[in-house]
């Protein structure tokens, strides 16, 4: 992945926006990360694929309450935030 200063994304922000659309770049500001630039192809990829991870974790919800199996609504919900899907 090709790394930027912010300075350097700020006087060449053509030539980012050019390459991010073959592979992501990193800004970095101060010599720490802060920003990845991505196309918008890669990005609708990104969100296409957390749509489908969340309407299956509410399929398997909706199958565990069938069948009895339930666990604390907090629970769920922290595990939804910490990505963690056991």
């Amino acid at each position: 992945m090709d790394a930027l200063s912010a300075n350097e994304a700020k006087t060449h922000f053509g030539d980012m926006l050019l390459k991010a659309q073959r592979a992501p770049v990193q800004i970095n500001k101060n010599g720490k990360p802060v920003a990845i630039v991505i196309s918008a192809e890669e990005y609708e990829s990104i969100e296409a694929l957390k749509l489908r991870l969340l309407q299956s974790r509410a399929v398997q919800a909706r199958a565990d309450i069938a069948a009895g199996d339930l666990i604390n609504g907090e629970a769920f919900f922290n595990e939804l935030e910490s990505g963690r899907y056991d």
